[in-house]
């Protein structure tokens, strides 16, 4: 179990995911398909190519969950009981078809349950692309990129309030 219980999350602490993971087309197409989501910003290339991305975007529901996703093994994979809201969500920069995803994680609260036997924590997640060296970047950085942190894109960002096990509690 990689998780931490609540014990061990530290209100201030960073928390950088290893774990990355290039987006396809095939996942932009997929996950728009599962959720019935037919944006044609997301899916038709003529269309997109007249706007002012010039290029179809992946969608903004799938860069979140694939933020929440990577910073599960190192947050509350095992540990949790339940996710208890996704606030605050905003999209600074587009993710396009072949951009690699990293985030980190930061703990911003953390309280007991009223009964002392769970507890709730706050962090903020962000989420990156990783840059190719030549990009203009609007902000970023981490130990989750091959290159120059400067280089890296911010396109997600959210808080993120889970229940977690305490591990004295745990099963």
């Amino acid at each position: 179990m990689a998780g931490k219980y609540y014990e061990e999350f530290e209100v201030g602490e960073t928390i950088e995911h290893e774990k990355r993971r290039t987006v396809s087309e095939r996942d932009n197409q997929a996950f728009c398909d599962m959720t019935m989501n037919q944006q044609p910003l997301h899916l038709d290339a003529d269309l997109a190519a007249d706007t002012r991305f010039g290029e179809r975007l992946v969608n903004g529901i799938y860069t979140m969950a694939l933020a929440t996703g990577l910073s599960i093994p190192d947050t509350t994979d095992g540990t949790i009981v339940a996710n208890l809201s996704y606030d605050d969500v905003e999209h600074p920069n587009p993710v396009f078809h072949g951009d690699t995803i990293y985030a980190r994680s930061t703990v911003l609260d953390k309280r007991e349950t009223s009964d002392g036997e769970r507890g709730v924590v706050t962090m903020r997640v962000e989420a990156f692309t990783v840059g190719d060296g030549d990009a203009e970047a609007d902000g970023g950085g981490g130990d989750g990129s091959d290159g120059d942190a400067e280089d890296d894109t911010l396109v997600c960002e959210f808080e993120r309030t889970v229940l977690s096990l305490k591990r004295e509690n745990a099963e």
